[in-house]
């Protein structure tokens, strides 16, 4: 007779080798990896591969101050023609060139509407003309003014594209001086000075802080809020699932399914909601103590970036809320491409709209990213003025919590006439 306790019997008959052997098991994941792998390389490289090659209307101002006379046998000052050669060049399509006053460049500065300025100063037609004779006491100027705030990029193309237009100025003055007969019996050092005579300095027109990350700190505290709302808002989904029972519950070796708690989809989704609405207020504190509490970010308006940062990530949270209620499991998979996956290559806030392809510009219009960006950089660099974004990001907000509300209840409500219960039939 056996000795011993019976064995247990294993409630574990398949192998790992086993299954992998099965074909359909392999369909559906390599799919949705494949496609999501394929869409986020398009997206993202996409977006930042070509923004020379893809400039379309970069907002630049021209300012003519200049003053004095036209010279010998010319009709216009040089800072005219010098301003009818740079509005020209607009045709390609590239540049936006507008003329501007001063004073009106500086309002679009200070509202990040233009991306820099070409300045010709109120002497510059005198020191050209001065040049050639005794009378020369400097080099004329001409001023390339840039806007850290709209993004070190923005403000970079921009830059590249006044200076190169501040140096066809340059060439098109010294040809017109070297034709003159008193430059050809100068020597040839001031030949080759007359030739280019034009410095060209470059100045920042709109200032911003020096711990703002050079005009990026806008976009990642957007990001921030974005990803806060996004991250939130599944996680409390997903607890709450499981908290009530309609999904399982694992932690390492640890699985476990409550009893299914009878609510109906629509309850469900103000529940989450609330909570959502609740949790963020905890979610957007933590972030502000973080960045400017202990990075020390500057934030010069500290109590409104509150207000915006919380219906930001409320928004973004409502959303996902309202996108998981009508897709279920695949909800969060579709949420990652409306909050994530779409919107960060369509922020312009790394890279300008201007710079971009088409699509992106068209993503740009209605994304959640770039709105909130917008508005983060309004109050950030931009004194909190609402023509520099901050309106548009209030009124996309609105219209994010319309949105969610409307589509996330308008399916519920579907669910639940239907019948399409979520209980789960306890095991016997």
């Amino acid at each position: 007779m056996a000795s011993g306790k019976p064995s247990r019997p294993s409630v574990h008959r398949l192998t790992a080798s086993r299954l992998l052997r099965k074909g359909k098991l392999w369909i559906v994941p390599a799919v949705m990896t494949g496609l999501v792998s394929l869409l986020l390389s398009l997206l993202y490289m996409g977006g930042i591969l070509t923004p020379t090659g893809s400039l379309h209307r970069l907002p630049v101002a021209v300012v003519d101050e200049d003053t004095g006379k036209p010279l010998p046998g010319q009709t216009a000052s040089l800072g005219a023609q010098a301003t009818r050669s740079v509005l020209a060049s607009t045709q390609g399509g590239e540049v936006r060139w507008l003329k501007l006053t001063r004073a009106q460049a500086q309002e679009r500065l200070d509202t990040g509407r233009i991306y820099g300025a070409l300045v010709i100063p109120a002497d510059f037609t005198d020191t050209v003309g001065a040049l050639p004779t005794s009378r020369a006491a400097k080099r004329p100027t001409l001023t390339v003014l840039t806007n850290p705030g709209v993004g070190s990029l923005a403000s970079s193309l921009a830059s590249q594209i006044t200076q190169r237009a501040a140096h066809q100025i340059s060439l098109s003055v010294g040809k017109q001086l070297s034709a003159s007969p008193a430059v050809r019996g100068e020597s040839a050092s001031t030949r080759v000075l007359i030739a280019d005579p034009v410095e060209v300095r470059t100045a920042v027109g709109h200032p911003i802080g020096a711990h703002s990350g050079l005009g990026l700190s806008a976009f990642y505290y957007a990001l921030l809020l974005v990803l806060s709302g996004f991250i939130g808002g599944n996680i409390i989904h997903n607890t709450v699932d499981s908290a009530l029972g309609y999904a399982d519950s694992e932690i390492g070796p640890w699985h476990s399914r409550r009893p299914t708690v009878p609510i109906s989809r629509t309850q469900m989704l103000v529940l989450k909601m609330v909570m959502t609405a609740g949790l963020s207020l905890l979610t957007t504190s933590l972030i502000m103590l973080a960045t400017i509490g202990v990075l020390g970010m500057d934030a010069p308006h500290p109590g409104l970036l509150w207000i915006f940062s919380y219906c930001a990530t409320l928004a973004v949270g409502l959303g996902v809320q309202a996108i998981n209620a009508a897709f279920g499991t695949l909800g969060q998979l579709v949420s990652m491409f409306v909050f994530i996956a779409f919107a960060l290559p369509s922020s312009g806030a790394t890279v300008p709209l201007e710079a971009v392809p088409g699509f992106y510009r068209f993503l740009g219009a209605f994304e959640p990213m770039r709105q909130l960006a917008s508005g983060v950089r309004a109050i950030l660099y931009f004194d909190a003025r609402a023509d520099a974004g901050l309106d548009r990001g209030w009124q996309m907000i609105a219209i994010g919590f319309a949105v969610a509300l409307i589509f996330g209840f308008t399916a519920t409500r579907y669910y639940d006439r239907r019948g399409l219960s979520r209980m789960v039939p306890r095991p016997a």
